[in-house]
Protein backbone atom coordinates (compact mmCIF):
# COMPACT_ATOMS: atom_id res chain seq x y z
CA UNK A 1 0.00 0.00 0.00
CA UNK A 2 2.23 3.01 -1.50
CA UNK A 3 0.18 5.68 1.67
CA UNK A 4 0.90 4.40 5.33
CA UNK A 5 -1.58 7.33 6.78
CA UNK A 6 -4.95 7.90 4.71
CA UNK A 7 -7.80 10.10 6.09
CA UNK A 8 -10.54 7.76 7.25
CA UNK A 9 -13.05 7.80 10.54
CA UNK A 10 -10.97 7.26 13.71
CA UNK A 11 -7.57 8.84 12.47
CA UNK A 12 -5.83 10.60 14.96
CA UNK A 13 -4.53 14.40 13.63
CA UNK A 14 -2.22 17.01 14.44
CA UNK A 15 -3.97 20.66 13.73
CA UNK A 16 -1.03 22.70 11.76
CA UNK A 17 -2.89 26.01 11.51
CA UNK A 18 -6.08 27.69 13.03
CA UNK A 19 -7.13 28.38 16.49
CA UNK A 20 -6.45 25.06 18.02
CA UNK A 21 -3.01 25.00 16.72
CA UNK A 22 -0.85 21.94 18.25
CA UNK A 23 -3.77 20.41 19.14
CA UNK A 24 -4.95 16.59 18.10
CA UNK A 25 -8.11 15.60 17.28
CA UNK A 26 -10.07 12.60 16.03
CA UNK A 27 -11.74 12.37 12.62
CA UNK A 28 -15.13 11.50 13.56
CA UNK A 29 -16.91 12.05 9.81
CA UNK A 30 -15.79 12.80 6.42
CA UNK A 31 -18.29 15.65 5.11
CA UNK A 32 -16.88 16.15 1.52
CA UNK A 33 -13.70 16.11 -0.24
CA UNK A 34 -12.11 18.85 1.70
CA UNK A 35 -13.30 18.76 4.86
CA UNK A 36 -14.08 16.14 8.02
CA UNK A 37 -15.84 16.60 11.24
CA UNK A 38 -13.30 16.43 14.46
CA UNK A 39 -13.29 15.97 17.75
CA UNK A 40 -11.13 16.81 20.17
CA UNK A 41 -12.43 15.36 23.62
CA UNK A 42 -9.11 15.25 25.79
CA UNK A 43 -7.66 18.11 23.51
CA UNK A 44 -9.82 20.82 24.33
CA UNK A 45 -11.21 21.14 21.02
CA UNK A 46 -14.76 20.89 20.29
CA UNK A 47 -16.96 19.30 17.86
CA UNK A 48 -16.37 20.87 14.42
CA UNK A 49 -15.64 20.75 10.85
CA UNK A 50 -12.13 21.43 10.00
CA UNK A 51 -10.32 21.32 6.34
CA UNK A 52 -7.82 18.62 5.71
CA UNK A 53 -5.64 21.44 4.78
CA UNK A 54 -5.31 22.74 8.49
CA UNK A 55 -4.93 19.08 9.48
CA UNK A 56 -1.53 16.82 9.66
CA UNK A 57 -1.76 13.16 9.68
CA UNK A 58 -0.70 10.70 12.58
CA UNK A 59 0.09 7.24 12.65
CA UNK A 60 -2.47 6.61 15.60
CA UNK A 61 -6.49 5.57 15.06
CA UNK A 62 -9.10 4.60 17.41
CA UNK A 63 -12.06 2.53 16.88
CA UNK A 64 -14.55 4.23 16.94
CA UNK A 65 -18.45 4.33 14.28
CA UNK A 66 -18.93 7.30 12.00
CA UNK A 67 -20.34 10.04 13.67
CA UNK A 68 -19.44 8.95 17.24
CA UNK A 69 -20.76 10.95 19.81
CA UNK A 70 -17.76 13.04 21.87
CA UNK A 71 -18.55 10.56 25.27
CA UNK A 72 -17.80 7.62 22.73
CA UNK A 73 -14.52 9.27 21.26
CA UNK A 74 -13.54 10.38 24.67
CA UNK A 75 -13.37 6.65 25.58
CA UNK A 76 -11.95 5.04 22.43
CA UNK A 77 -9.27 7.98 23.30
CA UNK A 78 -8.54 6.69 26.52
CA UNK A 79 -8.75 2.84 25.97
CA UNK A 80 -5.87 3.99 22.94
CA UNK A 81 -3.82 5.85 25.45
CA UNK A 82 -3.50 8.22 22.68
CA UNK A 83 -2.31 11.57 24.95
CA UNK A 84 0.82 8.88 26.17
CA UNK A 85 1.51 7.50 23.16
CA UNK A 86 1.74 10.72 21.34
CA UNK A 87 3.83 12.31 23.91
CA UNK A 88 6.33 9.62 23.36
CA UNK A 89 7.13 10.38 19.85
CA UNK A 90 9.79 12.08 17.78
CA UNK A 91 7.26 14.67 16.36
CA UNK A 92 6.19 15.62 19.73
CA UNK A 93 9.69 15.74 20.83
CA UNK A 94 10.39 18.03 18.10
CA UNK A 95 7.23 20.46 18.93
CA UNK A 96 7.96 20.37 22.67
CA UNK A 97 11.95 21.29 21.83
CA UNK A 98 10.90 23.72 19.28
CA UNK A 99 8.54 25.60 22.17
CA UNK A 100 11.16 25.62 24.67
CA UNK A 101 13.42 27.32 22.61
CA UNK A 102 11.00 29.58 21.52
CA UNK A 103 10.78 30.66 25.14
CA UNK A 104 14.23 31.46 26.45
CA UNK A 105 14.80 34.20 27.58
CA UNK A 106 18.56 36.25 26.63
CA UNK A 107 20.48 35.08 29.47
CA UNK A 108 19.19 31.07 29.00
CA UNK A 109 20.01 31.82 25.71
CA UNK A 110 23.55 33.15 26.40
CA UNK A 111 24.23 30.43 29.30
CA UNK A 112 23.28 27.50 26.14
CA UNK A 113 26.00 29.14 24.42
CA UNK A 114 28.74 28.72 26.62
CA UNK A 115 27.67 25.42 27.79
CA UNK A 116 27.97 24.93 23.48
CA UNK A 117 31.76 26.64 23.45
CA UNK A 118 32.37 24.60 26.04
CA UNK A 119 31.76 21.04 24.71
CA UNK A 120 33.04 21.95 21.43
CA UNK A 121 36.13 22.87 23.05
CA UNK A 122 36.37 19.48 24.52
CA UNK A 123 35.40 17.67 21.38
CA UNK A 124 38.31 19.86 19.58
CA UNK A 125 41.13 18.73 22.33
CA UNK A 126 40.21 15.52 22.14
CA UNK A 127 40.31 15.56 18.37
CA UNK A 128 43.74 17.16 18.56
CA UNK A 129 44.53 14.54 21.18
CA UNK A 130 43.67 11.71 17.99
CA UNK A 131 45.08 13.48 15.28
CA UNK A 132 48.87 13.73 17.11
CA UNK A 133 48.51 10.61 17.76
CA UNK A 134 48.03 8.86 14.24
CA UNK A 135 50.66 11.08 12.70
CA UNK A 136 53.30 9.39 15.46
CA UNK A 137 51.91 5.92 14.35
CA UNK A 138 54.03 4.66 12.00
CA UNK A 139 52.62 4.50 8.01
CA UNK A 140 51.06 1.15 7.31
CA UNK A 141 52.78 -0.74 4.29
CA UNK A 142 51.24 -0.68 1.02
CA UNK A 143 50.14 -3.52 -0.90
CA UNK A 144 51.64 -5.87 -3.28
CA UNK A 145 49.98 -6.06 -5.92
CA UNK A 146 50.33 -9.52 -7.51
CA UNK A 147 51.03 -10.03 -11.15
CA UNK A 148 49.31 -11.93 -13.59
Amino acid sequence: MPFEKVVEIGRVAYVAHGDDKGKLIVIVDVIDQNRALVDGPCSGVNRKDMNFKALHLTEFKVKIGPSARTSTVRKAWEKGDISKKWSETTWAKKLANAEKRANLTDFDRFKLMKAKQSRNRLINIEFGKLRKAAKKAPAKPKRLRKKK
